[in-house]
Order: structure tokens, then sequence, then C-alpha cells
């Protein structure tokens, strides 16, 4: 019985499969993609309900800053460019998630566009030839699909762009309307001073940041490349000390 055991596996000998020189059934190879797929749907959900999550802190911070900054006439208006900082740590945090998200969500739409359609619509065709074989490497090694500003920029356009907007309209109604209305632009311009910091360069660091959202929203858009001819080796290579 000890030669029926090999002593790296602990299995009879006979029940191991050897996959380089056995055929693979066409139902063991359609058993094996669904559980692949439910695994990586699996992966992806976890990462979708921590997307959600960093969104819910940007929620906060926003109603936290513009609680204090309107609770009282005395507060400072600087509480809401502060906010804005934490918002773009934030964003930047959700971007590096989203960045793992998508390398399951490509996954996941290579097995649906290319196994699960074709059986739908009866064509045992798939639209992309090779795509098992972007899978499996993708798997031996993982890399990202999406570039850092791409990212950025996707959450921008999906979240944080209201979120933005929002502050930006508090900051200029705090400014008008306390400690009292203002009557006119210069009196506006007085009210932006911070200490001894005069209010043009509060002005100018506010307009610096959002022309750096801008700049994210012009030059962060994705390339459009052809059908199956995907980059899949945009990013580095994922590895488990990258994982946040």
């Amino acid at each position: 019985m000890a030669d029926d055991l090999p002593p790296e596996l602990g299995a009879p000998r006979e029940t191991l499969v050897d996959y380089e020189t056995q055929s693979l059934e066409r139902g063991t190879y359609i058993m094996a993609v669904v559980h692949l797929y439910r695994g990586e749907v699996a992966r992806a959900n976890a990462w979708r309900m921590r997307l959600d999550q960093t969104t819910n802190w940007a929620i906060f911070v926003t109603a936290s800053a513009l609680g204090f900054a309107f609770g009282t006439t005395e507060a400072s208006h600087f509480s809401l460019q502060f906010a804005n900082v934490l918002l773009f740590f934030l964003l930047t945090f959700e971007a590096r998630r989203f960045r793992f998200f998508d390398v399951w969500r490509a996954r996941i739409r290579k097995i649906e566009s290319n196994f699960f359609a074709p059986i739908l619509r009866r064509d045992l065709s798939s639209p992309e030839e090779a795509w098992a074989g972007q899978v499996a490497r993708d798997l031996d090694e993982p890399h990202f699909h999406l570039t850092r500003i791409q990212a950025m920029r996707s959450r921008l356009v999906r979240n944080y762009l209201p979120i933005f907007g929002v502050v930006l309209a508090a900051w200029l109604i705090k400014l008008d309307i306390h400690p009292a209305p203002t009557t006119n632009f210069s009196e506006l311009y007085d009210r932006c001073q911070l200490g001894t910091l005069p209010g043009w360069v509060i002005i100018s660091g506010v307009a610096l940041f959002y022309a750096m959202l801008l700049w994210i929203l012009v030059f962060g858009r994705a390339k459009r490349r052809a059908p199956g001819l995907d980059n899949w080796d945009i990013g580095e290579i994922v590895t488990e000390e990258s994982i946040p």
C-alpha cells in the first residue's frame, strides 16, 4: 500500500489526473469554467463592497465639514478646503482599490462575452479566439488593466465630481453669507484671506486644485481599442504585497 501513495501527495496513484497526457472532456471543461466564474464574481463583489465603503467615508467627511463650516459664523472657510484635501486622499485610495476590482471584473467580462454569451446564442464560436489564453495568462501573472490616472478618472466621474462640486459651492456660499452677507466682490475677496495669507493665494490654490481635477478628467480617459486587442498588461503585476 505504501507504493500506491506518492510521498508528495499522499493519494492513490490511480486517482491522480495527468492533464498533459489525458484528454479533457467537454463537461469537465464547462464545469471548471463555471466554478472559475463563480469565484471571480465573489472576489469582484468583495472589492465592490470595499469601494462603497470608501465612498461612504467621503460622504461622511463632506457632511462633517459642511456642518462645522455652517455651524457658526465664526467657523473658518478653510475647513471646506481642508475637506477637499481629505477627499482627494480618499479619491486616490478608492482609485487604488478600483484597479484591483477591475482585475476580477475584466476576467468576468472575458468569460461572459466569450463563454456564456455564445452558449445563450446557441453559437459555439467565441468572438475572441484567444480569450481563454488571455485569462489563463492573467491567472498565472495578474496585471492591472487600468492605469492609476484612468482609475482616478473613473471614480471621479462616478462619485467624487458631485462631491467636489458641493464643497466648492459651499465654500463660495460660506464666504458670501458669513459673518454677514456681502455687498460687493471686493468684500468677498477680502474674506478669502486666511491669517497672514492674502486672498489671491487662497484663490490660486483653490483654482489649481480644481484645475488638477479637470486635468484628470481630460487626460485620464481610457483609449479605445479594437475588439480582441485588449492590452491586459497595462500596469504592474498584481502581488499579494500590493493588495491594500
